[in-house]
């Protein structure tokens, strides 16, 4: 066990042999840590919440009450193979979240990067992937392999479909079910996910040009109404967009996937 003398652990809690405790990070009231988790520095574990797994926590993180964060993917191919959960720094991880670690066949590894806010009861499944800043609501849940780029924010109940991936900077709304891709900064919602149109608020709040969001929108008009395949109108706008914005919606459309798209709503 590697506990720094300024780490704060109630006398109630249980930090197993062999975890590893950086500076600053304080462990509250009948928390268990396991034997294979690091806690980075000024990490803050909440009462009854449970780090296990072979589990890295970054800086400044918070996990609240009843988290259950580094345990065994929810898959019955799992095996018991050893396995990772990393979560990045100042990430706010609420009541009841639970994040899994990896499995095998996945790569072994589940990721959340930095600034994420994970509202209560919220649910990371094995080997996802997700970027930073995503804010993901009460009740939202990832399943297996899914890949959440930056910015994203997922409204309550949201469910996404295993190896979905949601681009940079898309927003789906509240008891949507995404069983599809979604173009960066798409939006998407009802009840079976409906690509809508652009994540315009979003954009603007993160002070993209005004003559990106222009050509953003044109760009997402062409996806839904000009000639040819999805795919296709994508090729077309891969040769023509002049937006560094468009350019990453059509790279994100063109890559490799196992999913289709959610096709824009014309």
């Amino acid at each position: 066990m590697a506990i720094d003398p300024s780490a704060k652990i109630h006398p109630s809690a249980l930090v197993e042999d062999g975890a590893e405790i950086g500076p600053g990070a304080t462990v509250g009231p009948f928390s268990v840590i396991g034997p294979k988790v690091r806690l980075g520095p000024d990490v803050v574990v909440k009462s009854h919440a449970v780090v296990t797994g072979l589990t890295e926590i970054g800086e400044g993180t918070v996990i609240f009450p009843f988290a259950n964060i580094g345990d065994i993917p929810q898959d019955l191919k799992y095996r018991g193979e050893e396995t990772r959960l990393i979560v990045g720094k100042r990430n706010r991880i609420r009541e009841a979240v639970t994040m899994n670690t990896g499995t095998e066949g996945g790569g072994g590894i589940t990721r959340v990067g930095d600034d994420c806010l994970f509202m209560t009861g919220s649910h990371v499944g094995h080997d996802v992937q997700v970027g930073n800043g995503v804010i993901v609501a009460n009740h939202a849940a990832f399943a297996g392999h899914c890949i959440i780029g930056d910015n994203v924010v997922i409204g309550g109940l949201a469910g996404i479909h295993q190896w979905v991936r949601i681009g940079q900077g898309a927003i789906v709304g509240a008891l949507t079910m995404v069983t599809n891709d979604v173009i960066p900064f798409g939006l998407v919602q009802g009840p079976r996910g409906v690509l809508d149109g652009l994540n315009l608020v979003g954009l603007k709040r993160r002070g993209v040009a005004r003559e990106d969001i222009a050509a953003l929108r044109a760009a997402f008009q062409h996806l839904a109404e000009g000639e040819g395949t999805f795919h296709q109108r994508a090729r077309h706008l891969a040769e023509t967009a002049d937006s560094d914005y468009v350019r990453q919606m059509v790279e994100f459309v063109l890559a490799d996937t196992d999913r289709s798209f959610l096709t824009p709503k014309p």
